[in-house]
């Protein structure tokens, strides 16, 4: 399996620097690389808190009720229900910087390495997320992330409909099997 994989939308890259089965599920940590202007909406993690140190330029985090800005050697643990969000805050230069999961957590792994692949295949709409919307809220379960926003509570008794339909139908052994074997 590749430790490194890359998103060809955006040309993020994510370096598997420790894999959950290898620390006996105590860690899963993570090198990534951030385009300009880079990052993800806010969201909130129930089964595992992440700690993000910058290594190379600036690490945006946007948080409940701020940002913060960290520089290289810096970090921040955002807690287990902690809403937050990384974020490039250059429109330049590509940032360096690494997440250590506590405990390691296979379904993140799995699900990062399945988005990035579907970025590869096409199989994903320009901003990212998968073309079959049942295949996009499994992916959220997967790695255990709550989307914030109105719009996403609005939709979750759907998103929880078509995750399901996903695992009946067994696209989702199907993914992992193509994806993360």
């Amino acid at each position: 399996m590749k430790r490194t994989i890359v998103n060809p939308l955006y040309k993020d890259t994510v370096t598997f620097t420790q894999m959950s089965e290898e620390t006996g599920g105590k860690i899963t940590e993570l090198e990534l690389t951030l385009s300009p202007k880079g990052g993800n909406p806010p969201h909130h993690h129930t089964s595992f808190e992440e700690t993000f140190t910058a290594v190379k330029g600036n690490l945006g985090l946007q948080l409940q009720d701020r940002k913060v800005i960290l520089k290289p050697g810096e970090s921040y643990t955002v807690k287990r229900m902690e809403i937050h969000g990384f974020f490039n805050p250059s429109e330049t230069d590509s940032i360096e910087f690494n997440i250590k999961i506590t405990p390691g957590h296979t379904g993140f792994e799995q699900s990062l390495r399945i988005m990035y692949g579907l970025a590869q295949d096409g199989q994903t709409l320009k901003n990212g997320i998968p073309k079959d919307l049942g295949v996009a809220f499994w992916l959220g379960e997967l790695n255990d992330s709550k989307v914030e926003g109105l719009l996403f509570k609005l939709l979750k008794p759907l998103g929880s409909y078509l995750a399901k339909k996903v695992r009946t139908k067994g696209i989702d052994q199907e993914l992992i099997k193509k994806y993360c074997v």
